[in-house]
């Protein structure tokens, strides 16, 4: 197996410890394929897993992590309250701790606003796991500053982590300022989807680096501080995608990659 050090990735300080700022995102990986990807990346040097309980591949993911050989403690893992388990947030963790076998998470996050609105009652739920101590940190997904903002007044306590659609093309800055000055670590899904592989800056800066606009695209959200985790299934994209550490943007580059969101 790769050693863990073999591909050093950054990482962000979160309440509950550190954060990659390199997973796997697990997004519309089904049965065996899910299985074998988590497995991959883990062999590969990958110590970040983001899944989700509307996803339906948990048990997948537990059973790519307890085969891998690796402590507990060596990897990061993210799982996602579905908002339609409002009222049930108890039970929908215990389920989902049962299916990845672990006894506690790196991270929990309210997947989508329940109802499309903030939500503070369920918010209060995952601050309640993580002082239970079944949850290291909390955060969201698909909120906006306004919606953090409720959380934090409501109930004393702020996300660590918004997880949103995040790539070149979406590149806000202002966004991404007001985030980072609640403290709230942004965290981007989708990098490729989302983004024109074939822009003449990406398809440069690559030539550049002699790599890949894909793995441009995921060193631009390192050399941001973002958390990226790109989804594959496909054993040589998920190596690819780690294989990030040896090369850097300047700040020249990252201004012309910025420019893409317009």
């Amino acid at each position: 197996m790769t050693p863990p050090d073999a591909h050093p990735v950054p990482s962000a300080t979160l309440p509950g410890g550190e954060m990659p700022l390199l997973g796997l995102g697990t997004w519309q990986a089904e049965g065996d394929d899910c299985y074998r990807a988590v497995s991959t990346a883990l062999e590969a040097g990958y110590r970040h897993v983001d899944t989700a309980t509307g996803y339906g591949n948990e048990e997948q993911v537990g059973r790519a992590l307890r085969e891998s050989g690796l402590a507990r403690d060596e990897v990061f893992v993210t799982t996602k309250l579905p908002p339609e388990a409002e009222g049930k947030e108890a039970e929908t963790l215990a389920r989902s701790l049962e299916a990845l076998g672990t006894d506690h998470l790196d991270l929990w996050l309210v997947h989508w606003p329940p109802g499309g609105v903030a939500a503070p009652w369920v918010w209060a739920r995952l601050v309640e796991a993580r002082n239970e101590g079944y949850v290291r940190s909390v955060g969201v997904s698909n909120y906006s500053v306004e919606q953090v903002d409720v959380l934090s007044e409501q109930v004393g306590e702020t996300p660590a982590v918004d997880q949103i659609p995040w790539s070149p093309a979406d590149h806000d800055p202002r966004l991404a300022h007001e985030l980072a000055r609640r403290g709230v670590v942004l965290e981007g899904y989708s990098p490729f989807k989302r983004t024109d592989l074939d822009a003449p800056v990406l398809r440069e800066v690559a030539a550049t680096h002699g790599v890949s606009p894909a793995q441009v695209v995921v060193r631009w959200h390192l050399d941001h501080g973002y958390v990226v985790i790109p989804k594959s299934v496909t054993p040589g994209r998920i190596r690819t995608n780690l294989d990030v550490t040896g090369f850097a943007l300047d700040d020249a580059e990252l201004a012309r990659i910025d420019a893409l969101g317009g």
